[in-house]
C-alpha cells in the first residue's frame, strides 16, 4: 500500500493521506523522538486521519519510535467518537516493543 504513496516522505512524523474507498495511510520514516512530537500530533489530528475510521500505518523507514509518540498514535486513533480501526505494517522489533509497551496491541494489529 505504501508504495502507491505519491511521495517519499522526509524524516520525522511523515505524511497522511486517504484515498479513496481505502484506509487512511500514514507514512512515519527516521527517527520519530520527542522533537517531532508536536508535529505527530497535529498529523494525527489533521482530516485525512481524524474523519477515517481505518488507519493504514506504514512504519517500515522508522527507525526509532519514541515512547511518547507511541503514546500520542494510541491516543489520537482511541479517543475519538469512534475508534479507529488501526493496521500497523513494517515496524522493526525495537519499534514493535515500544508499540507494544505503550498498548497499542491491545488496539491494533501490528504486521511484520
Amino acid at each position: 500500500m505504501a508504495a502507491d504513496h505519491p511521495s517519499t516522505p522526509p524524516a520525522g512524523p511523515g505524511t497522511a493521506c486517504a484515498p479513496d474507498n481505502r484506509p487512511a495511510e500514514l507514512v512515519l520514516v527516521g527517527q520519530i523522538g520527542t522533537k517531532f512530537l508536536r508535529e505527530l500530533e497535529q498529523r494525527l489530528d489533521a482530516p485525512p486521519l481524524r474523519e477515517a475510521t481505518e488507519w493504514f500505518v506504514d512504519m517500515s523507514g522508522v527507525t526509532r519510535f519514541d515512547l511518547a509518540c507511541a503514546y500520542a498514535l494510541l491516543r489520537a486513533a482511541t479517543l475519538r467518537p469512534k475508534p479507529a480501526a488501526l493496521r500497523i505494517h513494517g515496524a522493526r522489533r525495537a519499534v514493535q516493543r515500544t508499540l507494544r509497551h505503550a498498548g497499542l496491541d491491545a488496539v491494533a494489529v501490528i504486521e511484520e
